[in-house]
């Protein structure tokens, strides 16, 4: 069963002539590691803003677990799909890098020594415990990054959705992130990946899309990594 599937969507900005994406069909497997590559402009975060709701469609359906995405509300989705913003800038705000992490589990209603145990197994999950008290805007890019991951992936969502990931990041720290998100794979997390870097997605996909005009212009359905990763 498809985690994830689109039909027929189609989504135009206003004011624009012509759609950002049109004639979408796709099916997200939840395990599987999927990579979406184009230029600019191809239409690839527009897919996954409309992948998470934050973009209505104006023609076609999204599908989450075979029910209408429409039916979830904006934070349901956010529970079970989690999405890495290009600068993790835009999504890191609390005081420290240890209350980033907690900040959404204080807002389920579990006790301060489930929430310690949380924080302490992703922040050493991450090797950010040197960093506990830091406050995030000191850290490096590739610290910013694995903390927007860790504090997503402490939520435990289903699925991650990865947008330009590598930007801002010098070849170490594509490694290290590569070497994460094989981790988080591990854990049993499918992906979505948005990248123009084909090294670093050859070093992750399962499953290579290209978009160009808005459009999916092939799809591999290939298993297995795409190349060798050396």
């Amino acid at each position: 069963m498809s985690f994830i599937e689109l039909r027929q969507v189609e989504f135009c900005y206003p004011r624009q002539s012509s759609p950002a994406v049109t004639d979408i069909n796709l099916k997200l497997e939840k395990k599987a590691i999927t990579a979406v590559v184009g230029p600019n402009g191809s239409g690839k975060t527009t897919l996954t803003r409309l992948i998470i709701g934050i973009l209505p469609p104006d023609k076609g359906e999204i599908y989450l677990t075979r029910s209408p995405l429409a039916r979830y509300t904006l934070a349901e989705v956010g529970a079970r799909i989690g999405y890495i913003f290009q600068n993790p800038d835009l999504q890191l705000f609390c005081p420290s890098v240890a209350e980033e992490i907690a900040f959404g589990l204080s807002r389920a209603g579990q006790g301060p020594q489930w929430i310690k145990e949380k924080v302490d197994f992703f922040l050493e999950y991450f090797e950010l415990d040197g960093y506990r008290n830091s406050f995030p805007m000191h850290l490096s890019q590739g610290e910013k990054q694995r903390l927007a991951i860790a504090a997503v992936l402490a939520h435990e969502p289903e699925y991650l959705i990865l947008d330009e990931p590598t930007i801002g990041l010098d070849a170490f720290r594509k490694k290290q992130l590569v070497e994460y998100l094989h981790k988080v794979a591990g854990l049993g997390r499918g992906m979505l990946l948005v990248s123009h870097d084909m090294a670093f997605v050859n070093k992750l996909a399962e499953r290579l899309i290209s978009m160009e005009n808005g459009r999916i212009q092939s799809d591999s359905e290939r298993r297995g990594r795409l190349l060798n990763e050396g």
